[in-house]
């Protein structure tokens, strides 16, 4: 089952969704903690960062410095699609927003500042009636 590729389409059809809860970034030394289920994991040589949500994070006396909001892209992207995290990142950055993409098979995700979660989804869904 293979993505879309074509970067009009990707855009027209990303809609983006704002899931619920805020989300942060840690990294433990070794495997998961017992009792966590994180929604992101990636193996650097520094340790595993875990992206989880924040009461879980609270609840497991991990630290972190950055509370997210999470959008998913609800295109199925081809992992080989070119020009859809760029055009993304662009206009969110021309709005002062940071973003954190992380892809899945199916589709993309943004880490975005929480209290700017909303303002972004408005920012995305006007890029892709932009991009009909």
């Amino acid at each position: 089952m293979s993505g879309e590729t074509d970067l009009r389409k990707l855009l027209n059809g990303m809609s983006p969704e704002l899931r619920p809860g805020r989300y942060v970034f840690t990294v433990v030394e070794g495997d998961v903690p017992p009792g966590l289920t994180p929604v992101v994991t990636v193996a650097e040589q520094e340790g595993l960062t875990l992206v989880l949500r924040r009461e879980d994070a609270d609840a497991a006396g991990l630290p972190y410095d950055y509370v997210a909001a999470w959008i998913t892209l609800r295109v199925h992207s081809a992992l080989d699609a070119v020009g859809l995290t760029a055009a993304v990142a662009q206009e969110l950055a021309a709005a002062g927003l940071s973003c954190n993409v992380v892809a899945g098979f199916h589709h993309d995700h943004l880490f975005i500042p929480y209290e700017r979660g909303a303002e972004a989804v408005t920012l995305l869904t006007d890029l892709a009636q932009r991009s009909v």
